[in-house]
């Protein structure tokens, strides 16, 4: 019964307790941030302002991987384009 009479144990066991617990419940409050939000909010504008775009399910890694393998990357030619202050 000492065990349970040490100083550790009655401050030391909530401490961790709170600090991995709330390691676990800070998860599931943020993950909730990033199922919940609005996707489509982006893509409607651009689609109402005329911007060719695509769904936010469509694209893929493999999907770009083959828009870029299209692009003729060894003929390019570096262009500058004016800055505002120099029009």
């Amino acid at each position: 019964m000492s065990l349970f009479r040490s100083k550790a144990f009655r401050y030391g066991l909530p401490f961790l307790i709170l600090v991995v617990g709330g390691s676990f419940g800070l998860k599931e409050f943020t993950q909730i941030r990033y199922i919940y939000r609005q996707r489509n909010a982006y893509y409607n504008e651009a689609k109402e302002a005329g911007v060719k775009v695509k769904k936010p399910g469509e694209v893929t890694l493999e999907s770009e991987f083959e828009t870029i393998k299209q692009l003729d990357i060894n003929n390019w030619k570096n262009v500058r384009i004016p800055r505002p202050w120099e029009e």
